[in-house]
């Protein structure tokens, strides 16, 4: 896949049924011109984990064939996978990739691989799961159609046709989302490393690339729901109890870039909240929330709109 934009991020996920079952591996990836790229795949037999592992190697061989020198973040939802690949595998490898109870490490080839394609430049982050974040979410959802056997439609999104602070919306409950035209393209992914799914094919770019929220089933619109109103209620405790939040702090709130944070403005408004900026300190800036309905409504300073 020709890239000509550098990395801003990667999410990744994995998903198995039964564990050990079928399963599938996922990995958005973000670019700093607005693009966006999603490759998937599948295994007939093996384990949540083991999937989990999978998407992050290819997120990390995308990295390496891209010739990508500055900082990538990656995002997971596995612990696993964080504290393996950043703090567990040293010790492995010291011991002959023996536990510290001498036991055989687990997954040791994907491991070995993940060691291999790592690099000082990634940032490994940890993001809770089913929390409504646009990319964990939508990587999800890839990951569980590949391990039910039906393979979804993998997007590639040109810069042309995105915002470029905004994701793709498909199981995104919390931002304004970019909209997808007739000309997106779909991309493929090829099985160039032994321990990647099999599953990943070319699809042609006629094929139509959105899934409407009426096609899932019923579990994963209560699912998304209730990951809704979770992110809601953080923000409303956030402007109950007058905490100040950074830009990085808001743009995970929202989840989109932080660069759509400070772009907007000193003070604008985002679902029920007026968000203001309200000081700096060193190299951050701090942002107040406080409830749209709670202003006087004889205050008639504007609020910019989303």
């Amino acid at each position: 896949m020709p890239i000509s934009a550098n990395i801003q991020s990667i999410y990744t996920d994995g998903a198995c049924t039964g564990n050990p079952g079928p399963g599938g591996w996922a990995a958005v990836v973000y670019f700093t011109d607005g693009s966006l790229h999603e490759i998937g795949g599948s295994a007939a037999q093996t384990t949540n984990n083991r999937m989990e592992m999978q998407a992050a190697i290819a997120a990390l061989q995308l990295i390496a064939e891209s010739s990508h020198l500055s900082a990538v973040t990656i995002h997971t939802d596995s612990e696993y996978l964080i504290n393996g690949v950043t703090k567990w595998v040293k010790g492995w490898k010291k011991k002959g990739w023996k536990t510290a109870q001498g036991k055989p490490v687990l997954n040791q080839d994907l491991w070995e691989t993940l060691d291999r394609l790592n690099h000082p430049s990634i940032e490994w982050r940890h993001v809770r799961g089913h929390a409504g974040i646009i990319g964990n979410e939508r990587c999800d959802a890839i990951a569980r159609a590949f391990a039910s056997g039906k393979p979804p439609h993998l997007q590639q999104q040109s810069a042309s046709n995105s915002k470029a602070t905004d994701a793709p919306n498909f199981l995104a409950p919390v931002s304004e989302v970019a909209d997808f035209s007739s000309n997106d393209l779909i991309i493929d992914k090829s099985n160039t490393n032994s321990h990647l799914a099999s599953n990943t094919s070319m699809i042609d770019s006629s094929t139509p690339s959105s899934i409407s929220n009426e096609e899932l089933p019923r579990e994963v619109r209560v699912a998304q729901l209730r990951n809704l109103l979770e992110t809601l209620r953080s923000a409303d405790e956030i402007a109950t109890k007058g905490y100040l939040i950074t830009s990085s702090e808001l743009a995970d709130l929202m989840d989109v870039h932080a660069s759509a944070v400070t772009s907007r403005g000193e003070e604008w408004r985002w679902r029920n909240w007026i968000v203001s900026r309200v000081r700096r300190e060193g190299n951050q800036i701090l942002w107040e929330l406080e409830r749209a309905d709670a202003i006087n409504p004889d205050d008639n300073s504007d609020h910019a709109t989303e």
